[in-house]
């Protein structure tokens, strides 16, 4: 019986998890096998060096934090209202090493540093504004409303996380439920 390989995947979202946790520099081939359970020899069955493995990494994550999700509210169907209530609940719900929040701030972090990293993610802003504006549009006939909609969106996604502050009583996922529905009337 041969030896099972730890799957090209699971390397990448290892790589995703120690991203989020410490950095581009904590994504560190030994560190990973260690995690995964395995030698570190498997890795470069896989990945010529660090920097491939970094590389699939950033073109996952730009592929799974747009694309995918876009595809996944797609499918669903409905009208824009529809399809962007949908995006809520799947962005809002995203955990997972390549989508989920911690993910999406590291690589936020790291692209103040990296040129290479700061295109990626706005081809990823860019795409996903596009998207938004066209849910938008299909019913605010006003540019500037939709361009603030996209806004509030966007800085709900990503700045809520940074938020300590009290909600007068409400829970946090109150005033979100709050948000979205303001934001689809």
């Amino acid at each position: 019986m041969g030896v099972t390989r730890t799957p090209r995947g699971a390397w990448i979202e290892q790589g995703m998890r120690a991203l989020a946790a410490g950095g581009p520099q904590a994504v560190r081939i030994e560190v990973l096998a260690q995690a995964l359970g395995v030698s570190k020899g498997g890795f470069y069955g896989y990945f010529r060096n660090r920097d491939a493995l970094i590389g699939e990494m950033l073109d996952t994550w730009e592929r799974e934090a747009a694309e995918a999700v876009i595809e996944q509210v797609d499918a669903g169907g409905g009208d824009a209202r529809a399809r962007l209530d949908r995006l809520f609940t799947i962005t809002s719900a995203a955990t997972g090493p390549v989508t989920g929040v911690a993910s999406e701030l590291a690589v936020r972090d790291w692209a103040r540093r990296d040129e290479d990293v700061a295109a990626r993610l706005r081809r990823v802003d860019n795409r996903r504004m596009e998207y938004l504006r066209a849910l938008f549009r299909a019913f605010c006939p006003d540019e500037k409303e939709v361009e603030l909609r996209c806004m509030l969106v966007f800085s709900l996604r990503i700045g809520s996380h940074f938020i300590a502050a009290d909600h007068g009583g409400l829970s946090r996922a109150q005033v979100m439920e709050l948000a979205r529905e303001r934001l689809l009337a």
